[in-house]
């Protein structure tokens, strides 16, 4: 097995093992929390999650893995000025903390707002070790260290919930898993010299940071832009709302994607100094990623009742029209997550900046102007903004890599077939469900066998790429296994 994919398997023994903690937590807390309070919580993770995306790329994990030669003072510097900007974040946010609540007129706010700020002191050091370990390719060790991070994110939330602390529960629980990932993060790496403060190479770091920064900020506030124009045009029960059904919309992204997310720059960095045609790498990755994701994507609009009302209950069935669209409207971003690991390949970050601002802006005034008319509107109007977003990407990179229309049309064909023949098997199942013929648990789970029946079927019928993956995986594990039993038969 190749150091690529032993990483992916690592990686996602990682993402698997939170994606059930996130599932189970997620399950337990929507019973013990209503819409409204889940909204406070989601407003109060939007506001963070928009300004780390703001100073994290400063010396954060993507300068650190790019950098061909990576000194001691490169650590150092991008770890020092990321500690600096992190310590004026924790400050500014506690002197705004009140203006912040003022804004969404809910003056429990500011107590979420103070508590969540403390989550900045630790990102510097987590973010840092995390990076370093990642390009070492030392996934075991962050997995291990991010399904311990998890566990407690998830205990401390559910206790403290039951213990009535509202939407302060996850807030609590949130910061005592960055504490734990920080020092796990330091008991694996031991070496604690990346942290010794310094300036030296400062100059090369804000250069890539600029650039980095730019991409992350327009990102991160574009997809958390909804709940925070919800919250302050209706209602924090709408942001509850929309939160749940992004969830839910984003689990293929935490089975697949953020498993590919830690493994896809160092991948293709490598890929590119070995001198590997890129534009034949981007077109591949695009074939295997758009006939997991689109199935799966689909599968989730056919079953979105049954699995609400079995994973959250029937309080959140308001969801379900929402989930659909969003799912509809996600599968324009087959290619998201290979667009910037790519652009900076090639050495023009500058371009992922660029393609984000003819893309995003825009995209940010129609989802305002549908905040007005209600939380099914804003989710409508991803049907016109993210098909919109993918072919500016897209046409950024084809310009790098020299491929045309035709090119990507070939590649997704296949794709397309396989969805059609998944879909087809879950409309029958739908139908039986909509005769009252199944319950809820009984058509999901005829569901999940119809789709993967026909989604195999497909891959045999078209002779997709992704069957050749699979054969390889199947063969890398066989070939592990003999090894294992010696190594226990030696103990």
């Amino acid at each position: 097995m190749n150091s690529v994919q032993r990483s992916i398997l690592l990686s996602a023994a990682d993402r698997y093992g939170n994606l059930v903690l996130f599932v189970v937590a997620t399950a337990v807390l929507s019973r013990l929390l209503s819409p409204s309070e889940f909204g406070v919580y989601a407003v109060v993770n939007a506001i963070a999650l928009v300004i780390a995306a703001s100073f994290q790329e400063f010396g954060g994990g993507n300068y650190l893995i790019q950098k061909r030669d990576l000194s001691a003072e490169d650590i150092r510097s991008a770890f020092t000025i990321t500690f600096i900007i992190s310590g004026a974040i924790v400050l500014l946010l506690f002197i705004f903390a009140d203006s912040l609540a003022l804004l969404f007129a809910q003056d429990s706010l500011k107590e979420a707002i103070e508590v969540s700020a403390l989550n900045f002191l630790l990102l510097p050091i987590s973010g840092t070790i995390s990076a370093l370990l990642r390009r070492d390719m030392r996934f075991g060790t962050v997995a291990t260290c991010n399904l311990v991070s998890g566990v407690a994110t998830g205990l401390v939330s559910i206790g403290l919930a039951i213990a009535g602390l509202s939407y302060m529960a996850p807030v609590w629980g949130g910061l005592a898993g960055s504490v734990i990932l920080a020092l796990a993060l330091l008991a694996g790496h031991r070496d604690l010299s990346a942290l010794r403060p310094s300036l030296v190479a400062y100059r090369d770091v804000v250069s890539f940071g600029l650039y980095s920064s730019g991409v992350s900020v327009i990102n991160v506030f574009y997809n958390l832009a909804p709940q925070l124009f919800l919250a302050r045009i209706l209602d924090f029960a709408s942001v509850g709302l929309y939160s749940r059904a992004i969830s839910l919309t984003q689990v293929f992204d935490r089975l697949v994607t953020q498993v590919l997310n830690p493994v896809i720059m160092p991948a293709i960095v490598a890929r590119r100094q070995a001198g590997e045609d890129l534009s034949a790498v981007y077109l591949e990755a695009i074939q295997l990623l758009s006939v997991a994701q689109w199935p799966f994507l689909v599968f989730v609009a056919f079953m979105a009742r049954p699995i609400i009302s079995i994973w959250l209950g029937p309080t959140w069935l308001d969801i379900v029209p929402l989930v659909r669209l969003l799912c509809i409207a996600n599968m324009a971003l087959f290619a998201a997550c290979l667009s910037y690991p790519v652009l900076v390949a090639v050495g023009s970050v500058r371009d992922a900046l660029i393609s984000s601002f003819i893309s995003l802006p825009p995209s940010l005034l129609v989802i305002l102007g549908a905040s007005f008319f209600g939380v099914q509107a804003v989710a409508g109007v991803a049907l016109l903004t993210l098909p919109f977003q993918a072919a500016v990407a897209i046409y950024f990179i084809s310009r790098h890599l020299r491929f045309g229309l035709m090119d990507l049309v070939r590649a997704l064909m296949r794709s397309v077939l396989v969805t059609a023949a998944t879909a087809f098997g879950l409309a029958g199942c739908t139908a039986l469900m909509a005769a009252g013929l199944l319950t809820p648990m009984a058509g999901l789970a005829l569901a999940t066998c119809a789709a993967a029946f026909c989604w195999w079927l497909g891959l045999l019928l078209t002779g997709h790429p992704l069957l050749h993956q699979l054969h390889q995986a199947v063969a890398s594990l066989g070939r592990i296994r003999p090894r294992l039993r010696l190594s226990r038969s030696a103990l």
